[in-house]
């Protein structure tokens, strides 16, 4: 079975978080798997076991609940988010290998810019020394993921600092422009598909 990747530009988040939703429902043993790259205008989401206290001050950007686990981060212009809607049961790994690919696409993309990124144990995502330039989050029903990861390119980061990023206290976060200065979102979003077809063994259609 093969996948298709989604191009969908700056879109709002609850309407996309609701048609993951719906394509993980509707879809049957014919569906295609599907990559959605997308950037999103400024928005926290806030997964299952969020925590309220891990929004520290109100900036007046809406918080959305989603059913994600882990905790808070934060969405905004100027990040590459990949959607990843597959279904495990035609691949040879489970949920914990699958974000072990994930991480590492995000590690081979970023050495390309010769930016050294390593995982971080116990916390999911990736990292350059210790600063998260990439959070990641999935939900498997029917053994069928969505959500996906989110990786900092050319942002006003601003926001992090009203939240404890993904639950962390003092979370540092960087971005791949202030490492190597490249800030084109949709070419960096391009190779990142790339990778990610490449980590997950992913046939396209």
């Amino acid at each position: 079975m093969t996948l298709r990747v989604r191009t969908l530009g700056r879109v709002d988040y609850a309407p996309t978080f609701a048609a993951m939703q719906a394509f993980t429902i509707s879809r049957t043993p014919a569906t295609e798997d599907e990559i959605w790259l997308c950037e999103h205008p400024p928005v926290f989401t806030q997964g299952l076991a969020g925590k309220p206290e891990h929004l520290l001050t109100d900036i007046g950007i809406p918080v959305v609940q989603i059913d994600r686990g882990g905790q808070i981060t934060y969405h905004g212009p100027g990040q590459v988010v990949a959607y990843l809607l597959i279904d495990l049961k035609r691949r040879p790994y489970k949920v914990r290998e699958m974000v072990q690919h994930i991480e590492q696409a995000v590690i081979d993309l970023l050495a390309r810019y010769d930016v050294c990124a390593r995982r971080r144990a116990g916390a999911p995502g990736v990292y350059v020394d210790d600063a998260k330039i990439a959070a990641l989050g999935l939900r498997v029903k029917n053994s069928c993921s969505y959500h996906g990861v989110s990786l900092n390119v050319a942002m006003d980061l601003t926001p992090y600092a009203a939240i404890n990023p993904c639950g962390y206290p003092g979370m540092a976060v960087t971005q791949l422009r202030d490492l190597c200065g490249e800030g084109d979102t949709v070419m960096v979003g391009a190779q990142f598909a790339a990778q990610l077809v490449t980590q997950l063994d992913l046939p396209l259609s």
